[in-house]
């Protein structure tokens, strides 16, 4: 993920980004089970390891970049109203990601600091949708639930909780 557009060269192992405007997704296959690249971005000059097969996220933007596991649904099914207590408890999770905490593999929830890579899954065919895309379903695969990782700039994640801590706020009669 980076912010303009990025030149991937899996031969050399290299990744060169710029600081360009929107949001880029690029994605590539390494034949090895190790792989070893080098990033020159905005952010500074890093490396990165890929240590085993699966899907991984790189992050050369030079903001951090938040996601999770989510279970889309059918938009047909899905909740139309939210409990001020799944709100408070959606507020303080997403206060914890935006600060780094409580994040885990085991928890599938990811804190992706500028010039880093994370395994994201051993499944390859996972999906995972990037910052600003406002997707909201997706439909299953042979009558399973397709496996989903949806990540925000750290931005949208502050945005998002302040919009939901207004939703929170009791109302003036």
């Amino acid at each position: 993920m980076s912010k303009g557009p990025a030149e991937i060269n899996t031969d050399n192992k290299t990744i060169k980004a710029g600081d360009g405007s929107g949001h880029e997704e690029k994605s590539f296959v390494v034949s090895s089970s190790k792989a070893v690249f080098k990033l020159s971005t905005p952010a500074g000059e890093a490396t990165v390891e890929l240590l085993d097969n699966g899907l991984f996220v790189v992050n050369v933007k030079n903001d951090t970049i938040i996601g999770s596991y989510v279970k889309y649904g059918d938009p047909k099914i899905a909740q139309n109203m939210i409990t001020q207590e799944s709100l408070k408890r959606d507020i303080d999770s997403l206060q914890l990601l935006s600060e780094g905490k409580n994040v885990t593999a085991a928890n599938r929830n990811f804190y992706i600091l500028p010039n880093k890579a994370v395994k994201i899954s051993d499944n390859t065919q996972s999906i995972v949708i990037g910052p600003y895309h406002k997707m909201t379903s997706i439909e299953k695969v042979d009558g399973k639930d397709p496996e989903v990782y949806r990540f925000y700039s750290i931005k949208e994640i502050r945005e998002t909780i302040l919009k939901l801590q207004a939703l929170a706020a009791p109302k003036k009669i």
